[in-house]
């Protein structure tokens, strides 16, 4: 049954695949939807790619375990901050600018607002080396649940991933990926609800003011407004969990596909309430982790948190709702993987190639595309311990690169090519020497890749006011 539904779900993407390659005869078709999409689909695009398998699989047991009902907190920024201003900020702005300057990419922004190559080059290259094993541990950690929740074997698992992501996405680009995502998006917002009402009515949780009382049974720090590991540890999980997406490319993205800025308004609607459902069931599930386990589960020994949500849907959950976690994982991940597919080629094809490759650029896209979907495959298959320490800093350390210069680069004339490169140089300094420095398994990490973010939107107006300001910019607001 469960592998039936699968089947019949991938044969779906592979449709909205074809139908949208009838429609794909462009570079900006390929990338960007024609810059023609409209607001639900938008909508759905960015959630989908906001909220990957982590949310469910490792943040919301092992967040939700930890802090409890404080992690809520995170619910509350990612919502308002990272989903609701994120789109009243920068969305019209965005994608008024992008289209005066020509510009589809990140690094191509930066080029045109600044005139600077050195930023475009730099940006296309932040893009590759963290966007590529991002997308290599996303196929890991996917091919895990394949294997525990199906039985299908680790390696046949990441193929047959590899091999869906690569057809659909090469045959219609951005749309097809925002058509599936529509999809996804409506199977994470259904599955979403019908976990919380499920834990909630089981007798274990008892309803959810019976809830509140039965978690400060077990340990009252679980429902004080800040949980066991303390305000810095949340602090962190909420900058770089709600700010972490205003300077990703693979988010900003969404901002230029949108049909027009009247859609904006719509937009905005759904992506918050899709925010505020997904991010409640996620850790709000996790912290009823307390009422069903006395521990974790054990992993050599050891209590792995990360484990918590998977082992309380297989023991816990219906039989059915098992196919429901598997659809909604597989759907935030894939929208996820295409979206960094897509960017990291575009940080090739569109961002380092010389301009005399134009004219064959939507074919050398969607060989690109081919290429870094062989590439993440090689490397999850390689399973090198290294990708999923990476991943652990990417978020921040991208986010922290390109946070300065792109909202500044919206909003303020006085900013300049100087401000850019030191902002982006000190974000990718804190986000990497850091990491270096306590190591890439530290607790401290979240905290390391808010300061990546926030540090950057200081550094930036300095340098710009002390280098002359607005004087160097390539373009004028």
């Amino acid at each position: 049954m469960k592998t039936a539904v699968l089947v019949l779900y991938v044969v779906g993407m592979l449709g909205l695949g074809y139908f949208a390659s009838r429609r794909t005869r462009s570079l900006g078709d390929f990338f960007l939807a024609g810059r023609n999409l409209g607001p639900w689909v938008s909508a759905f695009a960015y959630g989908t790619t906001y909220f990957s398998a982590v949310l469910f699989i490792g943040y919301a047991g092992r967040i939700g375990w930890g802090f409890g009902l404080s992690s809520l907190w995170i619910v509350v920024g990612n919502t308002i901050v990272g989903s609701l201003l994120a789109w009243l900020v920068l969305a019209q702005r965005t994608r008024r600018l992008t289209e005066r300057l020509n510009a589809m990419t990140m690094p191509e922004f930066l080029k045109a607002r600044y005139g600077s190559e050195l930023l475009k080059v730099l940006a296309a290259l932040v893009i590759f080396f963290f966007l590529v094993p991002y997308s290599a541990s996303v196929y890991m950690g996917l091919s895990y649940l394949f294997d525990a929740v199906l039985g299908i074997p680790y390696r046949y698992a990441l193929l047959l991933m590899a091999v869906l992501t690569g057809v659909y996405l090469l045959m219609g680009g951005y749309l097809a990926v925002s058509l599936t995502d529509a999809v996804q998006g409506m199977i994470m917002l259904f599955g979403s609800l019908f976990l919380v009402g499920y834990l909630l009515a089981r007798p274990e949780v008892g309803g959810l003011p019976q809830a509140v009382a039965r978690l400060s049974q077990v340990d009252p720090r679980l429902v004080s407004p800040v949980g066991p590991p303390g305000f810095w540890p949340l602090f962190g999980l909420v900058v770089l969990t709600s700010l972490g997406p205003w300077g990703l490319p693979q988010m900003v993205q969404k901002f230029y596909a949108i049909r027009n800025e009247k859609m904006v308004a719509t937009a905005t609607v759904v992506v918050t309430i899709f925010a505020l459902v997904c991010t409640f069931a996620a850790y709000f599930s996790g912290s009823l982790t307390h009422l069903f386990f006395k521990e974790p589960p054990l992993v050599n020994g050891q209590a792995d948190p990360d484990l918590l949500m998977p082992h309380l849907i297989a023991t816990i959950m219906p039989p059915s709702f098992a196919l429901i976690f598997l659809l909604l994982v597989f759907s935030a991940s894939m929208s996820t993987l295409s979206s960094l597919v897509l960017v990291s080629s575009s940080a090739v094809v569109i961002d380092l190639l010389p301009p005399a490759t134009r004219p064959r650029s939507l074919l050398l896209m969607r060989v690109f595309c081919a290429v870094f979907v062989a590439l993440s495959l090689f490397l999850a298959l390689s399973k090198i311990s290294f990708i999923v320490n990476l991943m652990s800093i990417s978020w921040g350390t991208v986010a922290g690169s390109f946070l300065a210069p792109y909202l500044y680069g919206l909003y303020w004339k006085g900013g300049n090519r100087w401000g850019a490169l030191a902002s982006m140089l000190s974000g990718l300094s804190v986000g990497l020497f850091g990491a270096v420095l306590f190591g890439f398994r530290s607790s401290v990490l979240p905290l390391l890749g808010s300061f990546a973010m926030l540090i950057p939107l200081g550094v930036f107006p300095v340098v710009s006011l002390v280098t002359g300001g607005g004087k160097d910019a390539g373009v004028r607001l």
